[in-house]
C-alpha cells in the first residue's frame, strides 16, 4: 500500500485533476512589501502625534502610557488583521509588490488566518526586528514565515499568468491497448500524484523513482483492464493511460456540446 503523501494533496486541483500551483513569493520581494507597510505605518503613527494636541497627554503620565499601548496594538495586530480580512490577504505593500496570502490550498483566507499571522508577527517581526521571521523564511521552499506555518497559509505572487503543466503523451506502442482498455473512474488524488511523478521522474534518484513508480503503477492498474502488454515500461504505462483518459474526456464533452446544439439551437 503506497504512503499517503503519494496519493493526497492539499493543493488546488483543476476539474481535469491537474495541480495549479500559485507561484510562492520569495523572501526578497516580501522584504520590499513589509517595508513599505513599516513606512507607511511610521508615517501614520508621526502624523497622529502631530496632530494630536501635546496638552491632551503631555501632562499626563497614564494617559500617554494608555495612548502608546492602543497605538502599538493598532500597528502591531489591529491593522495587519482588518485588512488581510477585508482584502483577502492583501496589506498595502503586497497590493504595490502584487502579492497576496492564500491558505496552503490557495484559497482566500478569513479572519482566523489573519489573526494568527498578526500575533505571531507580533514575535517575529516587531520583537526580534525580522530577524526570526526571516530565519524562518530562509528553510523552506514556500518562503513561509512562523505565522505562516501556524496559519497554514502562504504569500502568492498575485500577478503571473498561471500555466498548467503539460499533459502525459500516449506511448505509440501502447495505444492499441488503450483505445480498447476499459478505464474506471481513477481518483483525483491519483492522477494528480501520478502526474507530479511523471513531471519530476527526471530529478528523483533512480532507487526513489522505481519505488514511487512502482507504486503509482499498481494503483492505477487497479482501476484499468486488461493488464498492458507484457514488458511495456511501467511510466510509458502511465502515461498512456492519463493520455487516454484525457482524450475520451474530450470526446464525451464534443458529443455532450454536439447534442446540447441539436436540442437548443439558441444555445449556439
Amino acid at each position: 500500500m503506497a504512503t499517503r503523501g503519494i496519493f493526497e494533496t492539499e493543493r488546488f486541483v483543476t476539474s481535469e485533476a491537474v495541480e495549479v500551483e500559485l507561484p510562492a513569493a520569495q523572501v526578497p520581494i516580501r522584504m520590499v512589501s513589509g517595508l513599505i507597510d513599516l513606512v507607511l505605518v511610521l508615517g501614520g503613527v508621526l502624523l497622529l502625534v502631530y496632530l494630536l494636541p501635546y496638552d491632551l497627554f503631555g501632562l499626563d503620565a497614564a494617559l500617554t502610557q494608555a495612548f502608546t499601548v492602543l497605538v502599538l496594538a493598532m500597528v502591531m495586530a489591529g491593522l495587519p488583521i482588518t485588512l488581510e480580512t477585508l482584502t483577502r490577504g492583501r496589506t498595502v505593500g503586497k497590493m504595490v509588490m502584487g502579492l497576496r496570502t492564500v491558505r496552503d490550498d490557495t484559497g482566500p483566507i478569513g479572519l482566523r488566518h489573519a489573526v494568527i499571522r498578526a500575533l505571531a508577527g507580533t514575535l517575529e517581526l516587531w520583537m526580534t526586528f525580522g530577524g526570526l521571521a526571516l530565519l524562518v523564511a530562509m528553510t523552506n521552499e514556500r518562503a513561509k514565515r512562523l505565522g505562516d506555518l501556524l496559519a497554514g497559509t502562504y504569500v502568492v505572487r498575485d500577478r503571473v499568468r498561471l500555466r498548467l503543466a503539460e499533459p502525459p503523451q500516449a506511448s505509440p506502442a501502447l495505444e492499441g491497448w488503450a483505445a480498447t482498455a476499459d478505464i474506471g473512474v481513477l481518483p483525483d488524488a491519483l492522477v494528480v500524484a501520478t502526474r507530479q511523478f511523471l513531471a519530476r521522474a527526471t530529478s528523483l534518484t533512480p532507487a526513489a523513482r522505481v519505488r514511487t513508480g512502482t507504486e503509482l503503477h499498481a494503483a492505477l492498474l487497479a482501476h484499468v483492464a486488461p493488464a498492458p502488454p507484457a514488458g511495456a515500461h511501467p511510466e510509458e504505462v502511465m502515461a498512456t493511460v492519463l493520455a487516454q483518459r484525457r482524450r475520451r474526456d474530450e470526446q464525451r464533452l464534443d458529443r455532450a456540446d454536439a447534442l446540447r446544439a441539436r436540442v437548443l439551437p439558441e444555445a449556439r
